[in-house]
C-alpha cells in the first residue's frame, strides 16, 4: 500500500483497492461519490489559480482524491470531512504529505472563519477547491457567500443542473433566485461539464465544475441585503405570474398593488413582466425604492 499511496489515489484501480482495505461501504445519505479521473482533478485545482503561497480548503475530501492533487499545487491543504469514518483512511493515505490538514465536522456548523485564519496564517490567498455532495451543494456556497470569507475562488464540482442555474442570464428557465444570489457576490464561470461515468459509485445525472470569482464588492448596491433577496424571492415565488401578482400575494396585500404598480412604474419595470426577466441591477433599483416608502 505504501508504493500505492504515492500514486494517484485517484486511479480506478487503486480508487477500488482503497475501499476494499478500509472495507468501506458508501452513505447514500452522504451523497458520497469518488472521482476516479485524474485529468479532471487536474483541471479542478487548475481553475483555482493556486500556487505555493496560496492555500486550499476542501470540503468533503472523501479519500483524498482531490486533496492529493490539492497538496501538490498549494502551500497548504485543510480538508474538512463529515464522515468520521474517513478521517483515519485520509491521515494514512496522505501520510506523505506535511503541507495538509484533515478535520472532522460538518462545515456548516463549524467556525470557518477562525479555521482560516488560524490555518492559512502564511497564505495570501485561500480558495475552496471541493467535490460537493449533491444535497449539500446550495446551503454550503451561500454560508460561504453570506459569511462574506476572506475567499479569494470557489471551485466546485456540483450537479450540472445547479451549475447551469448559478451561471444564467435573465430570460432563461434556469435564470431565478439562486443566479442572483451567486451572481450579487460572484463572477461564475463554468469551467468544465463532467460525466457521471467517471465517479465510484456512478451518480444518476452529470454533473459540472464551477468557479465562483469572488467580488471585491457586491455587484450592485443596495441599502438592505435581507429586504433585497426577500423581493426576489418574492418575485419568483410562482414562475407564471407577473411580477406585480408574485409582489402581492407573497410581500405585499392586494390594497397595495397600486401603490406596487407605480413604484414599479417608476423604476421603469413594467409591471406585467416576469420575475425572470428581471435583472440584478433590477432588483436592486426596485428593492431599494421599496424599502424608502415600506
Amino acid at each position: 500500500m505504501d508504493n500505492m499511496q504515492k500514486e494517484r489515489i485517484s486511479s480506478p484501480k487503486n480508487t477500488k483497492e482503497i475501499i476494499k482495505k478500509y472495507g468501506f461501504s458508501f452513505k447514500k445519505s452522504l451523497g458520497q461519490n469518488f472521482l476516479i479521473d485524474q485529468n479532471i482533478l487536474e483541471r479542478i485545482v487548475n481553475a483555482a489559480q493556486l500556487d505555493q503561497s496560496k492555500g486550499a480548503l476542501e470540503i468533503g475530501p472523501g479519500i483524498g482524491s482531490l486533496t492529493q492533487s490539492l497538496t501538490q499545487t498549494a502551500g497548504k491543504v485543510v480538508a474538512i470531512e463529515l464522515d468520521q469514518r474517513l478521517i483515519p483512511i485520509l491521515n494514512d493515505l496522505l501520510k506523505h504529505y506535511d503541507n495538509i490538514e484533515v478535520i472532522h465536522g460538518d462545515v456548516l456548523k463549524l467556525d470557518l472563519r477562525t479555521i482560516l485564519e488560524e490555518q492559512f496564517k502564511e497564505q495570501t490567498e485561500i480558495s475552496v477547491v471541493a467535490n460537493l455532495p449533491y444535497y449539500v451543494t446550495t446551503p454550503i456556497i451561500m454560508a460561504l457567500l453570506e459569511n462574506q470569507l476572506p475567499i479569494e475562488n470557489i471551485v466546485v464540482m456540483i450537479q450540472k443542473e445547479v451549475a447551469e442555474r448559478m451561471v444564467a442570464s435573465p430570460g432563461g428557465k434556469e435564470y431565478g433566485s439562486l443566479s442572483i444570489a451567486v451572481q450579487y457576490y460572484c463572477e461564475p464561470e463554468m469551467v468544465l461539464t463532467v460525466p457521471h461515468t467517471v465517479f465510484i459509485p456512478q451518480p444518476n445525472v452529470d454533473s459540472a465544475v464551477i468557479r465562483l470569482k469572488l467580488r471585491k464588492k457586491p455587484r450592485v448596491h443596495i441599502e438592505d441585503s435581507e429586504y433585497f433577496f426577500k423581493v426576489v424571492q418574492a418575485s419568483f415565488a410562482q414562475r407564471r405570474k407577473t411580477i406585480i401578482n408574485n409582489l402581492t400575494s407573497n410581500l405585499f396585500t392586494k390594497d397595495e398593488k397600486q401603490k406596487l404598480i407605480s413604484i414599479l412604474e417608476s423604476c421603469e419595470i413594467n409591471p406585467s413582466r416576469r420575475g425572470e426577466t428581471l435583472s440584478i441591477e433590477e432588483y436592486a433599483r426596485l428593492s431599494n425604492r421599496l424599502r424608502e416608502i415600506t
